[in-house]
């Protein structure tokens, strides 16, 4: 069962990827964990453009928005994790929302913002390999916020699929090197 059902059962947009990785289900999780829009160069560009508005404003947030932004909302031993964010994607600032628990996520909201799970599970794959899939859903909380979104996600969606793609070759590259080559511990 997928868990993103327990906290996204519904949605208007979604997207899925994945990737084969040998590697031990434990390694690539807690590479997931320790993954940072940071560490690619493009990520980081693709995230900086997109903050570029507030910045020029002066209004932009002290941080990059990155996974640390996200509430984790439920790790599954090795085998899922799903986070969460509450906000107006399409404001230049991502009109992020305060959700400190999994029960902030999910209590039901009537304001004019999205609700995002971001899932990572991992698969038997082929040849003894683990498949791990990253799946995103978006649930618009409001009719207004489901017409203000999507434009937004439709322009967002193509760098949204790349920054995924390249998320999963770096966990798979992290996940395969020998662990002294691991730039960090995993989180809690």
């Amino acid at each position: 069962m997928n868990p993103l059902n327990d906290f996204l059962q519904r949605f208007n947009f979604s997207e899925r990827h994945s990737i084969d990785i040998s590697a031990p289900a434990s390694r690539i999780m807690n590479a997931v964990t320790v993954w940072r829009n940071e560490d690619d160069p493009l990520v980081r560009a693709a995230i900086r453009l997109r903050e570029m508005p507030t910045r020029l404003f002066g209004r932009a947030r002290q941080q990059h928005l990155d996974l640390t932004d996200f509430t984790l909302l439920e790790r599954q031993g090795d085998t899922a994790l799903v986070y969460g964010l509450v906000g107006a994607f399409w404001q230049a600032d991502y009109g992020l929302c305060d959700i400190p628990s999994t029960d902030d996520f999910l209590t039901p909201r009537h304001d004019d913002v999205c609700k995002l799970a971001l899932g990572f599970s991992i698969q038997p794959g082929p040849h003894g390999t683990q498949r791990l899939v990253t799946e995103t859903r978006v649930l618009c909380v409001t009719d207004r916020a489901r017409r203000r979104f999507t434009p937004y996600w439709y322009l967002i969606r193509p760098v949204s699929g790349l920054i995924r793609r390249r998320m999963l070759t770096a966990i798979r590259e992290q996940s395969e090197s020998p662990p002294s080559h691991h730039p960090r511990a995993a989180l809690p």
